[in-house]
């Protein structure tokens, strides 16, 4: 495993969601520090993207996705949880990857130990295999909160570091994204959601939620 340059996060979206297939992030902290192995991702293409926070332009929230590639961009979704992405392409243009799910690894059984510990103070965790599976309990595991928007994930000595895999990490499928309503949830024009076969730690697929439409009462 190695820390990529920033060259690295320098392409289109697409080629950086399946190369961030096993590859591992850590979270240093002043309690410990947490590693996970990504098994899950979703891509989302800045202005060309109906499904991405920046489709319509630039914003308070999203202004890291318009920065310099190989930065973390943390946001809070529906004001509940924090969601994790990895900003990539040319500066201005957007495009980001977000963590969906991943394998707490480490470092040690102290890191597994922390990772357990946070999980339960917010939630349920049954089995080691759902502490980080889904966005939400990514960000929980590894500790990451709005703190951490915009860290750098290609110095080796930041708090938030990304290692990829010298080789592939195994057999890469992918689908529509979870919960993304409108033409940027349809499978045939973005399946975007990318994930390694046979890993129990994949999140469950789950589409958007139908919007209830309200009828007039008839008149008799």
């Amino acid at each position: 495993m190695t820390v990529p340059a920033r060259r690295f996060f320098d392409r289109p979206v697409v080629d950086v969601a399946r190369d961030l297939l096993g590859a591992t992030l850590t979270r240093r902290t002043p309690d410990g520090a947490v590693t996970l192995r990504i098994t899950e991702i979703e891509a989302y293409d800045g202005t060309n993207d109906p499904g991405s926070h920046a489709f319509r332009g630039p914003s308070r929230r999203n202004e890291t996705m318009f920065g310099e590639p190989g930065r973390l961009y943390v946001y809070r979704h529906l004001g509940l949880h924090y969601c994790a992405n990895v900003v990539c392409g040319p500066e201005g243009t957007a495009s980001a990857v977000l963590l969906r799910a991943g394998e707490v690894t480490g470092p040690g059984p102290e890191g597994l130990a922390l990772a357990r510990t946070r999980r339960l103070a917010s939630g349920v965790a049954r089995t080691d295999r759902d502490l980080a599976r889904g966005p939400a309990r990514l960000t929980v595991a590894l500790g990451l909160d709005l703190s951490d928007d915009g860290a750098d994930v290609t110095d080796p000595e930041g708090a938030v570091v990304l290692e990829v895999p010298e080789t592939p990490s195994g057999t890469v499928l992918s689908g529509p994204r979870v919960g993304v309503s409108g033409d940027g949830g349809r499978a045939d024009l973005f399946p975007w959601r990318f994930w390694l076969d046979g890993e129990p730690t994949v999140s469950v697929y789950r589409a958007a939620a139908k919007r209830p439409t309200t009828r007039r009462p008839t008149r008799t």
